[in-house]
């Protein structure tokens, strides 16, 4: 992290509710930037997790919540969203004047001022290539939330990857389904392009590499170039080619349209979610 970005993280204690792979990610982060094991509080009811924390970055982190936790100037909440209402009942009488940190997928800013005592509610929605450094995280601030804690939430994303704020916490919904679980389409269709590379008589390492080339090739080709990828698609599919022959096989299974309903899908499962495990 930049010198500039670490000084705007003047917090002096972090706690974070759930030590699992993103809270992992933020720690790594924060370690990295130079932030000292101390100032890191973690709640983690695995002896396995809190051993690993231990070991990867230093951080000691206790099974249950107490009195330590009034310390904290930020929480985060890295909990599974089912698990939220059995977590925060031991916290809310210790983190009510913090500036609250949800990476939960699902559960509003609602519930977790509810649970948590504090107004000061930040929702992001971030996503697994946050664990090198390659992620990108949707956010939304509720009202009670200052310009300069805005700035400390993007301090402490920052070693994760890229952040954009939305302007309705409803988009959160959406942002979960197209770049929260984004990965796990990547990962879908890469499996599917090293399945067919071995059937068409490639060695699975082969297949591997020629897939994920194409990937990172195609993706920072798309991200430089001003053409949408549609006319991207385009230059590639001459008439009667390889090509032409792949995207009509997709198109007449309907790739595009399922795409387009599982992204729905996904938004509306973030929705009911909410419902159901916010309170």
């Amino acid at each position: 992290m930049a010198l500039a970005t670490l000084a705007r993280m003047s917090i002096s204690t972090i706690a974070f509710i759930g030590g699992g792979n993103m809270a992992g990610a933020l720690i790594g982060g924060l370690r990295k930037s130079g932030r000292p094991a101390s100032s890191i509080r973690v709640v983690e009811p695995f002896e396995s997790q809190r051993a690993r924390l231990a070991q990867d970055f230093g951080v000691q982190a206790q099974a249950a919540a107490d009195a330590s936790l009034a310390a904290a100037g930020l929480v985060v909440w890295a909990v599974k969203p089912q698990l939220f209402a059995e977590a925060a009942a031991p916290c809310r009488a210790h983190v009510g004047g913090a500036l609250q940190l949800s990476v939960m997928a699902g559960i509003p800013s609602a519930a977790i001022v509810r649970a948590s005592g504090s107004a000061r509610v930040v929702r992001a929605m971030p996503n697994t290539p946050a664990l090198i450094g390659r992620g990108i995280a949707g956010l939304f601030a509720s009202d009670a939330v200052t310009a300069a804690e805005r700035a400390e939430v993007e301090a402490l994303l920052a070693p994760t990857g890229q952040t954009l704020w939305v302007r309705r916490e409803a988009d959160l919904d959406a942002v979960t389904a197209l770049s929260g679980s984004g990965p796990a389409y990547v990962f879908y269709v890469l499996e599917a392009m090293m399945d067919a590379a071995v059937q068409l008589g490639l060695s699975a390492e082969e297949g591997r590499r020629l897939a994920l080339a194409t990937f990172d090739g195609a993706t920072a080709l798309a991200a430089a170039s001003p053409l949408p990828p549609a006319e991207l698609r385009a230059q590639v599919t001459s008439k009667g080619g390889t090509t032409h022959a792949a995207i009509t096989s997709l198109d007449a299974s309907g790739v595009k349209a399922a795409f387009v309903a599982a992204l729905q899908a996904a938004a509306a499962r973030a929705e009911a979610m909410g419902r159901e495990f916010g309170g």
